[in-house]
């Protein structure tokens, strides 16, 4: 239970919008340009806090510097309560735009499954080949629901054998 001191100087309960509030207030500080982005762990905490609880899906992409400091978070597209278009063209004009080196890629699931689906392995697949061309890397894609699941904890961001 956190608490907050009023006008008379009594502590009592803080009100739940207020906990919220001061929560994105924070988040938004961590998400800041020149952050570091140093592990998964890390970027899976910022975002799946950023993201989570959205009743829709939301694409979102995390663009950062050759160092790994954030240049930019931006929620690029926004869709239905099981489905958003994401379009790869936009994602490659706002990296070239923010000067990218790479990008940590992020949607949420409002069913709460956090499983990534054929769609999902196929997208990062195809938005990885068309970022190479420009020299942007896809460091990670995380699917944010009842938790935060991360393609590269579980190996599909690898290259495929032929």
């Amino acid at each position: 239970m956190l608490f907050v001191k009023d006008q008379d100087g009594s502590y009592r309960p803080a009100p739940k919008k207020l906990v919220l509030t001061e929560a994105n207030r924070l988040i938004g500080y961590q998400l800041r340009r020149g952050s570091l982005i140093l592990s998964s762990d890390c970027a899976k905490k910022v975002i799946g806090y950023k993201l989570g609880g959205r009743q829709n899906e939301v694409f979102a992409c995390l663009f950062l510097d050759y160092r790994h400091r954030i240049l930019a978070f931006k929620e690029m597209f926004f869709g239905t309560i099981n489905h958003t278009t994401v379009h790869p063209r936009e994602i490659l004009k706002e990296a070239l735009l923010q000067n990218a080196a790479a990008v940590i890629l992020a949607h949420t699931h409002p069913s709460g499954n956090t499983q990534p689906s054929d769609q999902d392995i196929k997208l990062t697949h195809d938005l990885k080949s068309i970022l190479k061309v420009v020299d942007v890397r896809i460091l990670d894609h995380l699917i944010i629901g009842d938790d935060v699941t991360s393609l590269s904890d579980l190996g599909l961001l690898e290259e495929k054998k032929a």
